[in-house]
């Protein structure tokens, strides 16, 4: 578990739960979900000691449960916001045993992939956000990745320094860049979760790529047909894993309209740069979406372009072999008419017959050759 407090003054990471709210700023509660399980009585009384109140039983179900799809949820004091974010190669994928909670998720997870590398990183699991008005509380996998990237954000401003013996590190950094709520951290956290699905897609269309000029290759014999089939179901899973983002942001946004108007233009600017960052996470998210569906129909058409391709090149074999067929059916004829048990055949007892008749069939053979391939019917449609 990992607790800051952020001021307009800078960050500080304190070494415990705080014992009352402070004067100034917010916090954030950081904390794995094996944690939030195991220190959930303490958690609930230091919510109740710094806020006044505590989580409803079903948002804790929803903050523990590792299979549930981004959604967002509310109360009249406080909001719940749920997004899946990509699993790290080194973080719950590829975890050993974990605690009870991630344990049972992974070995039930629907969402692990074979294949390549890029398709594996397409799983996801769910980060919670408990946005309070001077606190806010997220509960992420074991060792999560986007935690620790956004807090060495926070605390890169300049070296540790101890500020008590109740605080750690801090980044006490006047006019530094730090989040001004509680619900403007959320959001910055969410952007940077989006960021990685933006980074995935590239990948996704490097491999893609590579997969569609394999398949149009015209003498392509092998195509891995079970990683194409795991692109395939791979995408469509991230179709539906942003969907459920974009309608989980697109719920904050509508009950951002619905907040009460500040009294200063301080607040009026906050709450405006909260409508603006929301929806710029959410054209992210869009984006995403648009990307995903774009490659599922590139994948479709590239397969049906294989087909195509390799019908083409049937239909040239066969084309070929007809032509050739036609040229030797005369020559057939000619040596089954003189193969007849017959005694009086012209030319059969002529010296010079065998000649004539190999000349005439030499002459019929050259002249459906030369038609056949004025005609093209020898002649690849590739060239």
């Amino acid at each position: 578990m990992r607790i800051f407090h952020i001021h307009g003054g800078g960050v500080q990471e304190l070494d415990s739960l705080p014992a009352h709210m402070p004067a100034q700023g917010f916090v954030w509660i950081a904390c794995a979900r094996s944690a939030f399980q195991a220190r959930l009585a303490e958690i609930q009384g230091r919510l109740q000691a710094l806020v006044g109140l505590q989580l409803v039983d079903l948002h804790v179900s929803d903050l523990l449960n590792a299979q549930l799809p981004s959604h967002y949820d509310y109360t009249s004091q406080y909001d719940l916001l749920v997004f899946r974010r990509l699993a790290t190669a080194h973080g719950d994928a590829a975890q050993p045993p974990a605690p009870p909670d991630d344990a049972h998720a992974a070995a039930a997870s629907p969402l692990r992939r074979g294949g390549p590398p890029v398709l594996r990183r397409i799983d996801t699991s769910p980060v919670g956000f408990a946005v309070f008005d001077q606190l806010l509380l997220t509960v992420h996998p074991t060792d999560c990745s986007v935690r620790d990237a956004y807090a060495t954000r926070l605390l890169a401003a300049l070296p540790a320094l101890p500020t008590g013996p109740a605080e750690g590190r801090s980044s006490p950094v006047p006019g530094a860049r730090v989040p001004t709520s509680p619900a403007d951290l959320m959001l910055r956290v969410v952007n940077l979760m989006v960021d990685g699905y933006l980074d995935l897609r590239r990948e996704l269309t490097r491999q893609l790529d590579h997969w569609q000029n394999e398949l149009l290759k015209p003498r392509a014999r092998y195509v891995n047909w079970s990683s194409l089939l795991e692109a395939r179901l791979s995408l469509h899973q991230l179709d539906e894993i942003c969907e459920d983002q974009r309608t989980a942001v697109q719920d904050w946004i509508d009950a951002l309209e619905t907040w009460a108007l500040p009294d200063t233009p301080t607040g009026l600017r906050e709450l405006d740069l909260l409508k603006v960052r929301s929806r710029d996470v959410l054209e992210h998210i869009e984006r995403v979406v648009h990307h995903v569906r774009r490659l599922e129909q590139s994948t479709e058409t590239a397969v049906q372009m294989h087909f195509s391709v390799q019908s083409n090149r049937t239909n040239d074999i066969m084309r070929t072999l007809t032509a050739l067929t036609a040229v030797f059916l005369p020559l057939n004829l000619i040596a089954g008419i003189f193969g007849m048990n017959f005694e009086f055949i012209p030319l059969i007892h002529k010296a010079d017959g065998f000649w004539w008749a190999m000349g005439s069939m030499i002459t019929i053979a050259v002249a459906l050759v030369a038609l056949f391939w004025r005609k093209r019917y020898l002649a690849r449609t590739g060239a």
